[in-house]
């Protein structure tokens, strides 16, 4: 299967309502609206995943959609470290950054390297792929292969900036103390403390009904659901 080919079937799917929700988003042209879902079943019909040299060409046309598809069917493992910091600067807007790029940075043996080296970017963009990246890492490596203590003075980074951080920084710091806490056994206690210190963070979602969730009580009820502490599979949806 082609790049050309798989344009041409994305292009198919999209619709109308669907790329109006995703402009309410932010999301940018080029794309053509199609839904998740859609995305998955067209996957399997064409039989591209882990097609890793069609991912590569399909993130380098900067269609919103075809990018999204590029990390589903991506293994990042097959990526080089300049091909991880190429996709984390040529992302076009936050859900990108927030999932794509993480996706793949995170299957990569190299990602929590280049994760600690992206939150420190001036560029929102790519700090929020850092972010992002971290805790995906953190959602499905073993707690033996973790680096705990830079994890714990992360935490303490993000109880101290958070609230002082760009818009979808904030959203993404949140997102890594939730990741932590429910994820990482040995730092459970840890990453409690910095939610009751971080409390309610405010971010601007645009015309949007989306809502950032309160790190205490999400921690709260994972614990009490039972499943604190299990690993994920992968972090890609």
């Amino acid at each position: 299967m082609n790049t050309t080919a798989v344009m041409k079937a994305l292009e198919k799917l999209g619709s109308a309502p669907t790329k109006k929700t995703y402009l309410r988003h932010g999301c940018p042209e080029p794309f053509f609206g199609v839904k998740i879902a859609d995305m998955k079943a067209l996957i399997k019909k064409l039989k591209i995943n882990n097609d890793t040299a069609l991912a590569k060409e399909l993130y380098q046309t900067a269609n919103s959609d075809a990018m999204y598809l590029a990390g589903l069917i991506c293994d990042g493992r097959q990526l080089t470290r300049r091909d991880l910091n190429d996709w984390a600067k040529k992302a076009t807007w936050h859900m990108i950054s927030s999932y794509t790029v993480p996706w793949v940075a995170a299957e990569h043996p190299e990602g929590w390297d280049a994760a600690l080296e992206w939150i420190d970017s001036p560029e929102e963009r790519i700090s929020l792929t850092g972010w992002s990246t971290l805790g995906g890492i953190a959602a499905v490596r073993a707690d033996k292969d973790l680096d705990l203590k830079a994890i714990k003075k992360l935490l303490d980074r993000v109880a101290k900036t958070i609230h002082q951080s760009p818009n979808h920084i904030r959203y993404a710091m949140n997102g890594f103390v939730i990741a932590i806490g429910t994820y990482v056994t040995p730092l459970a206690a840890k990453a409690q403390a910095a939610a009751a210190k971080i409390g309610e963070v405010k971010v601007d979602m645009g015309d949007t009904a989306c809502k950032v969730p309160l790190a205490s009580d999400y921690l709260k009820k994972a614990i009490d659901s039972g499943r604190h502490g299990a690993k994920r599979k992968t972090i890609k949806c």
